[in-house]
């Protein structure tokens, strides 16, 4: 068939279209069953009908695998995607697809396919107009005809791709995991479509053994671009001669293999010198040695799109010529192995073409190859032998070349020894090594002083090391050069300001990033970071596993995040898998959450072991040290683990540390048995919180309003209303914060706890159940446990305490206020098997009771309890009362 798609108007007069929406960027996917007509008659209807039953499961499943919108079908497809690799997903997936419908009924099934990115208008149908037959959206724009042309120039089972769309998939193709790195992608040239003015560059891209990997025939709609130096028939008569003799010495002298290297690997072509004064050759020229380059089984040659955008972060002008210095700098940033310099030049009246591979780090040519011609005529032929002598001898040209595939940061910067700096930098912190990125990212700065990203990177190394004070002169430098900046990078230098100075708002600036860039990692990583912190783990999860691409140089970081959710979610397999992975990339900090995780299984010994090997002076591995020791009943031990913590964080002096690790050393002096001490911990904590933000600027905002704020809940359960009607008055004086979810949420929380405190358990109840959302703080369903206790709703009561012993993973890894609550969520939760213990008991349900009260004495054997918790134990031991 011609077309993917072929509708028919019934109606002899139709309505007026609607009006279009404005055009829209999307990705065109195009396919069409090749001989379906045939198919039917040969199955007989009945068969027919029930093979394309199946076919169409097998669109709705990918359809719905990989986010496409379905807009017309008969035998053919037209699909809408946002990204191409989501186009070119489908498509390697629909040919398989269908080969597997086939197999299963001794048929041979074969679709053609078309994919193009361009702009597209859409509009809605009347629903009156679908009810007679028209679709419900309609798809126009010169992107259709041009994915359509693909399409149907495309041989059965091959995909086609335009300019546009190759090399954004092929930047992409990792996605695709193992299959993506297996992918052959080849270039067929310039093609003239029929009704399209300008030449197209066709690519195809296929898995081996399964595409065709040919060129495209001729169609009338669409033929290839040929020179007209190459048209006349004489001409190709004389090359059918040539090539037919220099085959014929080829095969009595063949060459020996060359030394193998790693295939596909990356070289930039820079641009053919023409020194023959003949300048009408120059496109010509160069466009035929990219082709004949690009049918080396041993590289990828860098598109020109790419290099384009290279040359933008370099801060060059558009038009730059790619000589020896340029297209080094651009193989270095791009992590290229190679570049060629071809060079066409007149040499003693006869032409020569000549290309050099050259060292992109020293600049030095490694392999040089040339041929000499008679005329202008003569340069294909040249151009075909010189790119048949690299094809040959690029394996060994490459392997005198050092390895280093690894491209620099994508990031704008005159400077390349800067780059280099900001490289290293961005190793370091993908380590989470914050001190070392600081020193690499300030060499950055020292080097090119206007390198806005490199600013943005101190600042960025100053904030995950927990210390936000610091972080903000460098995020005003980097403020300050907003307009040397990539739109992207000025996007995401915002979302970092809001990070730091408008928290209510940082969510919505990383999400709207990650939506206007879907490849843009750190968006993605930051936005999944974000939505952990609210609790929200399904939508954090998928942010988080698409941000672990192979081209996100921290991808590392993100594994972990992946554990913390995983987590979150109680799945410890996946947890413990993500952390190795983390850890196996260099994620030191992945160490105490996989110690976090075992504990939560209460694989304590495992838990012991991982925590030794952590070091004795990474100050957050306290709170897993402190919280793990409650757990299991080591009062004493927790102590003195929290009495380290609070003197390691002492060594900044009014540093947010210094406040974070005040509330885990008050619950485990309160889990201990001394309440009057916990309670001035508590207060303690409340008095340093509100100093800070009673400042004019405090960078850890949100986070030490959410740490007043459960300061306050634990005083109040300890008897003490006064810190948390001082909390609660200046968050009255500073509304943005309440903006921040974990801030609004915890001010509800303790609300509700100070009208338990009145005797209003029931007005209580209306503040809490509100907040389950499926995504609420632990300490809420603490909460509601209480009120449902106190209002005699038992039942309720228990059924909270049972969801807080199921959660014991959200217990351990919940955020919430820099996960300053840690110890509070672990211990609530083992007193909630206590406390619904003493809730069935009263309710008459003796033998649940007794349960409860086996579980708890297994978690906390009675001679190791406090004297309060022998007390309450020893309650439930005596007879019920009537």
């Amino acid at each position: 068939m011609d077309t993917a798609v072929q509708t028919f108007d019934p109606t002899p007069e139709p309505a007026p279209r609607p009006a279009a929406n404005a055009p829209q960027l999307r990705t065109l996917l195009l396919t069409d069953l090749v001989d379906s007509t045939t198919l039917v008659e040969r199955l007989g209807d009945t068969p027919a009908s029930e093979l394309f039953r199946a076919h169409d499961r097998l669109v709705l499943q990918l359809q719905q695998q990989w986010h496409g919108r379905l807009i017309d079908r008969s035998d053919g497809l037209l699909l809408l995607f946002e990204r191409p690799i989501d186009g070119l997903g489908f498509a390697l997936d629909y040919v398989r697809g269908l080969a597997a419908l086939g197999e299963e009924r001794g048929l041979l099934l074969r679709a053609r396919a078309g994919l193009h990115v361009g702009e597209v208008l859409t509009w809605r149908n009347s629903d009156e107009a679908v009810r007679i037959g028209a679709k419900p959206l309609e798809v126009e724009g010169l992107a259709k005809p041009i994915a359509a042309r693909l399409m149907a120039m495309a041989r059965p089972g091959q995909i086609l791709l335009s300019a546009v769309a190759e090399p954004l998939a092929h930047r992409a193709a990792r996605e695709l995991g193992e299959r993506g790195q297996h992918l052959a992608w080849k270039s067929w040239g310039r093609w003239r479509f029929k009704g399209v003015p300008e030449p197209q560059q066709v690519f195809e891209v296929g898995e081996p053994g399964i595409a065709p990997l040919r060129v495209p025939p001729n169609t009338p709609k669409a033929w290839r671009d040929i020179p007209l130096w190459r048209r006349p028939a004489a001409l190709a008569a004389e090359v059918a001669l040539l090539v037919g003799g220099a085959l014929g010495v080829w095969f009595l002298a063949a060459p020996e293999p060359a030394i193998a290297f790693n295939q596909r690997d990356w070289v930039v072509v820079g641009d053919l010198r023409n020194l023959t004064g003949q300048g009408a050759l120059d496109d010509s020229l160069e466009q035929a040695f990219r082709i004949s380059l690009e049918q080396s089984r041993y590289v990828n040659v860098l598109s020109d799109l790419k290099a384009r955008d290279t040359l933008q972060r370099m801060q060059r002008p558009e038009g730059t010529v790619l000589d020896r210095a340029v297209a080094s700098e651009i193989a270095l940033r791009d992590g290229a192995r190679a570049v060629i310099l071809p060079t066409v030049a007149e040499v003693g009246g006869r032409v020569r073409v000549s290309a050099e591979v050259i060292d992109p780090r020293t600049q030095t040519t490694v392999y040089s190859q040339s041929a000499d011609g008679d005329g202008a005529a003569s340069t294909l032929e040249s151009i075909d032998e010189v790119t048949a002598a690299l094809r040959e001898k690029l394996g060994e040209a490459l392997a005198s070349i050092e390895k280093d595939s690894v491209p620099l940061p994508q990031v704008a910067t005159k400077n390349l020894d800067a780059l280099r700096a900001y490289a290293l930098g961005q190793k370091a912190y993908a380590q989470v090594q914050f001190k070392e990125a600081l020193g690499f990212y300030r060499q950055a700065t020292a080097l090119d002083p206007q390198f806005a990203l490199a600013w943005l990177g101190q600042t960025r190394a100053q904030a995950s090391a927990v210390n936000a004070e610091a972080a903000l002169d460098p995020l005003g430098k980097a403020q300050a050069l907003r307009d040397h900046l990539a739109p992207r990078e000025a996007l995401y230098l915002d979302a970092w300001a809001a990070d730091l100075l408008e928290p209510a708002q940082a969510l919505t600036k990383w999400k709207e990033l990650a939506s206007l860039y879907p490849d843009y990692w750190p968006a993605q990583a930051n936005a999944s970071m974000h939505l952990m912190a609210q609790n929200r783990f399904r939508d954090a999860l998928l942010l988080a596993q698409r941000s672990t691409s192979p081209y996100n140089e921290l991808a590392a970081l993100s594994y972990d995040t992946i554990g913390r959710v995983k987590l979150g979610l109680d799945d410890y397999r996946g947890a413990g898998t993500a952390f190795e992975t983390a850890l196996a990339r260099g994620v030191g900090s992945s160490l105490r959450r996989a110690a976090a995780t075992e504990a939560a299984q209460r694989n304590f010994a495992r838990a012991d072991q991982m925590l030794a090997k952590a070091a004795k002076d990474d100050l957050y591995s306290y709170f897993d040290r402190v919280s793990i020791g409650l757990d299991r009943g080591q009062w004493q031990g927790a102590t003195a683990q929290a009495a380290i913590a609070m003197t390691l964080a002492s060594r900044e002096e009014g540093g947010f540390p210094a406040r974070l690790f005040r509330l885990p050393a008050a619950v485990a002096d309160w889990s201990a048995g001394d309440a009057d001490k916990a309670l001035q911990g508590s207060r303690a904590t409340v008095a340093a919180a509100l100093d800070a933000l009673s400042q004019p600027i405090d960078a850890n905002a949100a986070d030490d309003a959410a740490l007043g704020l459960m300061a306050s809940i634990f005083a109040l359960r300890l008897g003490d209303r006064e810190p948390a009607e001082r909390v609660l008055a200046m968050l009255q004086a500073k509304p943005v914060l309440l903006g921040a979810p974990t801030v609004a949420e915890l001010t509800q929380v303790a609300r509700a706890e100070m009208l338990g405190t009145a005797g209003k358990p029931k007005e209580a109840i209306r503040l809490l159940e509100p907040l389950l959302t499926g995504h609420e703080q632990y300490q809420t369903r603490v909460s509601l446990m209480r009120a449902y206790a106190a209002a005699g709703e038992n039942q309720r009561a228990v059924e909270q305490s049972l969801w807080l012993q199921r959660h014991r993973g959200l217990a351990y890894m919940e955020l919430g206020c820099a996960q300053c609550q840690q110890a509070l969520n672990v211990v609530e939760g083992n007193l909630s098997m206590l406390r619904a213990a003493e809730l069935l008991k009263s309710a008459g349900h003796e033998v649940e009771s007794r349960r409860q009260l086996a579980r708890f004495d297994a978690v906390w054997p009675p001679q190791s309890l406090p004297d309060y918790l022998r007390v309450r134990r020893g309650s439930l031991l005596s007879p019920a009362s009537n």
